[in-house]
């Protein structure tokens, strides 16, 4: 029998060699692409510009809300990037770019900064077009508020509130005006402690991150209800699981596991700001108030989220733990 010839050997020996790793990497390379986009979700695609409005984004000197306020620059508006970290902020906003930004101090485990930084709003702005209450801790240990709030629920819920039951007035008379909650999937874990909101009995990073999210949610519904018919909406959303610096809280392997897996399964600040934008500006929501979002669509919340009279229980709460006297129209 005849052999075959060295030239056939030769080029069956190059493409063992060369050309079935390479196709191997590209289709790798091709799946993990693919698998990227697919977990960077829906995108808000909605061209509205804000020129001569003003909108404030807290928490905007990194993450999504970094991301947020950008986009809404780019719309045109005039964004407020309400930080702790004043600092960060001014370095944020070099980036972010543009003559119309302005940075505020605002710590939101501190009622009375909140207080000063709603004050400076309203004596300087003549309106509120947008409050987006973008800024959260996530999974820290147990710590206390200035107030001595749980410091999770204090920050994500309790300082929020606050803030947006100050700017009310003058987001009725800029309306129609938005307000955006920044939740998370995690409020479907969530349950309100009611018997013991600041969990000194119950403590675990996770269940006080759940219960803060849910309260957002909650929050939310409860404020729709109470603004109806005002022009000022308002909206809860799940931004997608990001890849930001909000997981420092947790133990080094841990969060050595997060960032490793981060890079493919989760959203980068720009997708993770998306369904935030969204909320913001698409033009088909003005007619919509009080509901939960996720990748720029409208879903369905817990349904501990859902809980009427559980929503009211939290205003009442809340109320009297900032010590906010308000009555409804």
């Amino acid at each position: 029998m005849e052999s075959r010839l060295p030239v056939l050997d030769d080029v069956e020996q190059f493409l063992k060699m060369y050309y079935v790793p390479i196709a191997s990497v590209l289709a790798t390379g091709l799946s993990l692409m693919l698998l990227k986009r697919y977990f960077a979700g829906g995108r808000c695609y909605s061209k509205a510009k804000l020129t001569g409005k003003v909108v404030i984004v807290t928490g905007a000197n990194t993450g999504i809300g970094k991301e947020t306020a950008k986009d809404l620059a780019q719309r045109g508006a005039k964004v407020i990037l309400a930080c702790r970290d004043v600092a960060k902020g001014v370095k944020a906003a070099v980036e972010i770019g543009g003559e119309n930004i302005e940075v505020k101090k605002l710590d939101l485990s501190s009622l009375e900064s909140v207080r000063s930084f709603a004050k400076s709003v309203i004596d300087k702005e003549q309106r509120l077009d947008i409050l987006i209450n973008n800024a959260g801790v996530f999974m820290c240990p147990q710590q206390e508020t200035a107030d001595g709030f749980e410091l999770q629920f204090g920050t994500n819920h309790l300082g929020h509130f606050l803030l947006t039951n100050l700017l009310l007035d003058l987001m009725k008379k800029s309306a129609p005006s938005r307000i955006v909650n920044v939740s998370s999937g995690a409020h479907m874990l969530g349950k309100m402690h009611f018997d013991d909101l600041n969990m000194k009995d119950c403590y675990t990073p996770g269940n006080a991150y759940n219960q803060s999210k849910l309260a957002n949610v909650l929050f939310t519904k409860e404020l729709a209800r109470r603004l109806k018919g005002t022009g000022v909406t308002c909206y809860s959303l799940h931004p997608g699981v990001v890849r930001t610096d909000i997981a420092r809280h947790l133990f080094v392997g841990l969060r050595a596991v997060v960032y490793c897996v981060s890079f493919i399964f989760f959203k980068n600040s720009k997708d993770g700001a998306q369904t935030t934008i969204h909320c913001a500006v698409e033009e088909s929501l003005e007619n919509e108030t009080g509901f939960y979002y996720s990748d720029c669509k409208r879903v369905k919340a817990s349904r501990k989220a859902q809980d009427e009279e559980a929503a009211k229980k939290l205003w009442d709460m809340s109320a009297q733990m900032v010590n906010l006297d308000v009555k409804e129209d």
